[in-house]
């Protein structure tokens, strides 16, 4: 058996403590490797295994790119996920063991969140719908870099900004290609994002904005035949774009668990001392 959560809303993110509802099947899903494959059936012959679509909760083992397609599989299914790592980096799984598992998941406290949904209106005359758990981002797609124009709540905050890409982040993915592109980590109970250029040449000296979670971003692409640009939301990528709208989607929902000793919070407080 293994217990729910009661959760506390901060900016886009929602934690809390366990409490008493009971649970009563888990499913256990795999990456592609060996060592994901083995691990998975080590844990089916100890707990047995629901097929995903009838457990309450869904043990994932992997990466941290399988954990997001694990969760864009899962929004809005009021599925819990409990990842352990059987990837690299894993900043998003718990430690593996295929020792107490119903006990840890019992005492896991659950991060709900929204993604960022990404709207864009392409050169072919279509537009495009997207989700994001990470970043949204924009990247040029030639020699030349990308020229756009920067809009907030309707309010244009840079003109013209060239570079090679610029990102919209939210506090979970403030620690992959944001922090990579010098972006700054964000608290999860942050209720910000991250606008975070990519090799930004003018305005010279502009590193990027920190946002309200709650605010609409526009990049509009200028000289758009000159310098085409596409559009990406974590895996889904679109080409040729003219104009990309982000903004958080309030009715979709993504829930993960994390062992207390090893949160999300303290994962991204310690990152920001890490090497």
């Amino acid at each position: 058996m293994v217990t729910a959560i009661c959760h506390v809303r901060h900016g886009n993110i929602s934690s809390g403590l366990a409490m008493s509802r009971t649970f009563r099947s888990l499913a256990f899903i795999a990456s592609n490797t060996d060592e994901a494959q083995a691990s998975r059936n080590d844990l089916i012959r100890l707990y047995g295994h629901t097929e995903p679509a009838e457990a309450d909760v869904i043990v994932a083992l992997g990466g941290d790119g399988f954990m997001l397609q694990t969760l864009h599989d899962t929004m809005n299914s009021g599925k819990l996920i409990y990842g352990m790592n059987r990837g690299s980096v894993g900043f998003l799984m718990n430690d593996f063991s295929t020792d107490s598992l119903p006990e840890r998941i019992e005492v896991a406290v659950e991060n709900e969140f929204h993604p960022l949904k990404m709207t864009t209106s392409n050169t072919d005359g279509s537009v495009s719908f997207a989700l994001a758990i990470n970043e949204v981002s924009v990247l040029r797609q030639s020699y030349q870099a990308a020229k756009l124009r920067v809009v907030i709540d309707g309010k244009v905050r840079l003109e013209e900004l060239i570079c090679d890409g610029l990102m919209v982040a939210t506090p979970v993915g403030s620690t992959a290609y944001n922090l990579s592109a010098h972006g700054p980590i964000l608290p999860l109970e942050a209720p910000l994002l991250a606008l975070t250029p990519v090799s930004a040449f003018r305005p010279r000296r502009w590193r990027g904005a920190l946002l309200p979670d709650k605010v609409t971003v526009v990049l509009e692409v200028l000289e758009p035949e000159k310098r085409p640009v596409n559009a990406v939301a974590d895996h889904t990528e679109v080409k040729s774009v003219l104009r990309v709208e982000i903004a958080q989607s309030e009715d979709t929902t993504a829930r993960i668990l994390s062992d207390p000793d090893r949160s999300w919070s303290d994962r991204i407080i310690a990152e920001q001392f890490s090497d």
